[in-house]
């Protein structure tokens, strides 16, 4: 395949080296939603009446013609997971997704066993869709429950109620080996008490996987607005420690800040971002990070949907991207690495990021020196308390 000007640019001789490519993931961004939630900073736009069969066909179509531009920047690179994130991309039918993943497998090598996830929600289900999802080549399901008490339902502006949950977690059960359920926690006026109740009824359900998200008011929502009463810190942090007590004593492993994974279900593609491997991007709004030679690469779709079709349509789907500066590669390394609670082998830095680890050496003798980091110089890991504070624990390797 000719390689064109726009991707020739980053073939050019450049500052890093890499001996071998990160392992390649796939995001593909579904845009609408039939409510915007109050909480929600993503590009997510609302469609009350939902996705109809032509719209569904022209952002397919634009997906296709996005991923054709994209192809020379991949070639070749296998993919070790897809993701299928929103907006809600349970809005789109099973034969919908069937199409979406049988264009990608046309296009780019999966491989064996390749994990792909779909994000689905209670309210945009009937019986037995999450089945149809199956049969179209999903094999997990993350699923945005968030609260299984209905008054916290209605204050987030989620679209269904507490027994629609129930019930879609039992048939995500019934339909995959693996799904996702997301919680979160720090509500408006939640008590420790009240996160207890929430906490009995999904550890009752037994999902193989946990996202246990704090709620935060993002700038641009309407939390930032008008924003709702919720927990101070200190009562924060005590809903924290009982996630951690109460997941812990159910068999789940708290293996990244924020997910909990009963063992062999971890979620290989989130993993893959907090390891530094690269991913591309498709779809409005969606982010690429990607590595060559001697270069990483970060890049941005067009973000509203229906500038999204035309640009893609044109091939330039691709609205700005950029080097990533060496000297902003550590922080951006570390950013992620320090999430998960293992940490990374430190060799990992070289091979992520084409920098030599004496480029962590300043920052990781700070972060040992205040008990932030693991005196190791093996692992790139945070303490407990490191762990605890961990926006502190980042910030040791932003550039000086």
């Amino acid at each position: 395949m000719a390689l064109s000007n726009a991707t020739l640019q980053w073939h050019r001789p450049g500052a890093l080296r890499f001996d071998a490519l990160p392992p390649l993931s796939l995001y593909v961004h579904l845009p609408w939603c039939l409510r915007k939630c109050p909480y929600c900073d993503f590009n997510s736009h609302e469609r009350a009446h939902g996705v109809d069969e032509s719209l569904a066909t022209a952002y397919l179509n634009a997906l296709n013609a996005d991923l054709e531009s994209a192809l020379p920047l991949v070639w070749g690179r296998p993919v070790v997971s897809v993701f299928i994130g929103g907006g809600t991309p349970s809005l789109f039918t099973p034969a919908q997704i069937e199409r979406l993943i049988s264009d990608l497998r046309a296009r780019l090598p999966l491989e064996p066993g390749c994990e792909i996830t779909l994000e689905a929600n209670p309210g945009t289900f009937e019986r037995d869709r999450f089945h149809g999802y199956r049969r179209a080549g999903v094999n997990r399901l993350s699923i945005g429950v968030q609260s299984f008490q209905d008054a916290q339902l209605q204050r987030l502006g989620r679209v269904h109620d507490a027994q629609q949950a129930r019930a879609a977690v039992k048939e995500a059960a019934s339909a995959f080996e693996t799904f996702n359920v997301d919680l979160m926690y720090a509500l408006p006026e939640q008590t420790v008490a009240e996160l207890g109740v929430e906490l009995e009824a999904v550890l009752d359900l037994a999902p193989p996987h946990l996202s246990l998200y704090h709620l935060t008011l993002e700038p641009n929502t309407r939390f930032a607005v008008e924003p709702p009463p919720v927990p101070d810190a200190d009562l924060a942090s005590d809903m924290l420690d009982l996630l951690v007590q109460r997941t812990a004593a159910a068999g789940y492993g708290r293996y990244e800040v924020s997910a909990y994974a009963q063992l062999g279900h971890a979620c290989v593609h989130n993993r893959n971002y907090w390891e530094f491997g690269d991913y591309l991007g498709l779809g409005a709004g969606a982010h690429s990070k990607l590595s060559f030679p001697e270069r990483v690469v970060r890049q941005v779709r067009w973000r509203e949907p229906r500038r999204y079709l035309e640009e893609s349509a044109r091939g330039q789907a691709v609205s700005n991207g950029h080097d990533v500066a060496a000297a902003d590669l550590p922080f951006e390394f570390a950013m992620n690495a320090l999430r998960l609670a293992d940490g990374v082998p430190v060799t990992r830095f070289s091979e992520r990021t084409g920098l030599p680890v004496t480029a962590l050496s300043k920052a990781r003798e700070e972060g040992v020196r205040r008990g932030l980091l693991v005196d190791d110089v093996a692992v790139l890991k945070a303490t407990p308390r490191g762990f605890d504070f961990l926006n502190d624990t980042q910030a040791l390797f932003l550039p000086g």
